[in-house]
């Protein structure tokens, strides 16, 4: 048995036999879930953009030092999915701030490790409430059984996805 998500529609063959060559990426689900993200991750930037000026790599990278507590800019760009470039631009930023500290590894000078300080930690602390209450917002908008879906869904394609 084959589900279709509402909206998708199977491949359709034209009268002639051939499959239709044609696609809608307004119905594509790679390209709604793009979408819809990206919509998300907008509204969600605009808030902390307004009200501390960050960046999304900034948003990101705060983000993670602040879950780990210490970390280093290559596990940070791992973690978050961001190129060393912008972790390394974000980190910059944020130290001017003063909202992070670098510290050298005592055994390979090469590494270094980053961690919020105390300032860094009140907003850090600012920005989760500010992160929670926005997702409770969307999940108000889903309702229970579809936020539950969409957890599902989600964490079936990463599952399915990571090896890639």
């Amino acid at each position: 048995m084959s589900i279709v998500p509402t909206g998708i529609a199977p491949v359709q063959s034209s009268p002639s036999g051939q499959a239709d060559e044609t696609l809608a990426l307004e119905n594509f689900l790679p390209y709604r879930l793009a979408r819809a993200a990206e919509m998300v991750s907008k509204q969600f930037a605009a808030h902390y953009r307004q009200q501390y000026g960050l960046t999304r790599p900034e948003w990101r990278t705060l983000a993670t030092i602040g879950q780990f507590d210490r970390i280093t800019a290559t596990d940070i760009g791992r973690h978050s999915s961001m190129h060393k470039t912008k972790v390394s631009r974000a980190v910059r930023a944020l130290e001017k701030r003063n909202w992070i500290l670098r510290t050298d590894d005592p055994v390979d000078r090469r590494i270094e490790h980053i961690g919020l300080t105390r300032e860094g930690k009140r907003h850090y602390r600012e920005l989760v409430r500010m992160a929670r209450n926005y997702e409770a917002r969307l999940v108000q908008m889903l309702g229970t059984a579809g936020a539950e879906h969409l957890e599902a869904g989600l964490g079936a394609i990463e599952t399915e996805l990571s090896g890639d």
